[in-house]
């Protein structure tokens, strides 16, 4: 039976980029060895095992259903052995060393320019990394170690995550000129009634959100599906008569030109939280409030009222 000297966290790490990538080229590049390196400690790591944990040809490599459980295991201990790492680093400076940030696509373009500088002002040894994707993409990251933190918004598909408020993003109605709504100073909800509107894609929760406000008070989803709040802008100004809705986060970057119309809902508006989350047991936990506080400061173009969770 193969004892704990007989693997290391680098053939771990080895085995979990081979699993990710699923091409031994690809996860060389990723852990910046030569693909013989990476190759030869993966057939190491399987001969001390005992275990095929990748299928393998000229044309590609597979995860055996024993290679799924191993690698799922090798995940874990990877997120444990990185928290013991972050620990360290807390007891010393827990604002040193690097950072692991997602952020959601409807968020980033909006505030990132404005509060990475501010973080890296605050928190000179501080080493952001930054990834933008979708939100199901950044909590799976988020659990199996590979990020610290995300910015994104609160949903109850985010499961058990710890977080703080940074802020309420408040949804507005964005028509074309000429369109009915535009003629009003407010929209209420029920003025959407029947109205066409454009939604993003599936896999962005805010299009979640919007689609269940749509259901909700009988509008209509146009066929057509956005990939992106851009696109979703330019597609309004196009003038073929839909709507859409857009965070008031947004706004100032995505109606630049002033070539929509936007309206803010009157009485209590729909909206979104936005919120720093972790993953439960993060060893830096204490200073991602810090952060999150930091980045409520800083926040551009909404007043941030929300309190710290």
């Amino acid at each position: 039976m193969p004892s704990l000297n007989d693997i290391s966290l680098r053939q771990l790490e080895y085995l979990v980029a081979v699993a990710d990538t699923l091409g031994f080229r690809r996860a060389a590049e990723r852990c910046h060895v030569s693909q013989p390196a990476l190759s030869a400690q993966i057939q190491q790591l399987e001969e001390v095992l005992g275990v095929k944990v990748f299928e393998r040809d000229k044309r590609r490599v597979m995860l055996t259903e024993a290679g799924e459980e191993l690698v799922s295991r090798a995940r874990r201990v990877l997120t444990e052995a990185g928290d013991i790492l972050s620990a360290a680093s807390r007891l010393s400076d827990p604002f040193a060393g690097n950072l692991q940030l997602g952020v959601i696509p409807t968020i980033a373009p909006y505030v990132l320019p404005e509060v990475v500088p501010a973080l890296v002002k605050q928190y000179p040894r501080l080493k952001l990394r930054l990834r933008e994707d979708k939100t199901e993409l950044l909590v799976r990251a988020l659990e199996e170690g590979r990020l610290d933190a995300a910015l994104l918004a609160l949903v109850p598909e985010l499961g058990d995550v710890e977080h703080a408020v940074i802020a309420e993003d408040p949804f507005v109605v964005a028509a074309p000129p000429g369109h009915p709504l535009a003629k009003r100073k407010q929209v209420q909800l029920a003025d959407l009634e029947e109205e066409n509107v454009l939604l993003l894609e599936d896999g962005h929760c805010f299009r979640g959100q919007a689609l269940a406000l749509c259901t909700r008070i009988g509008a209509r989803e146009v066929d057509f599906r956005a990939t992106s709040l851009t696109t979703l802008a330019q597609m309004v100004m196009s003038g073929e008569g839909a709507i859409t809705l857009l965070p008031a986060l947004s706004v100032p970057i995505e109606n630049r030109l002033g070539q929509l119309v936007v309206r803010p809902f009157s009485g209590l508006s729909p909206s979104r939280t936005l919120a720093l989350v972790w993953r439960p047991g993060y060893p830096r936990a204490d200073a991602l409030r810090e952060l999150a506080g930091t980045l409520r400061s800083v926040w551009p173009g909404l007043k941030a009222t929300a309190k710290p969770s």
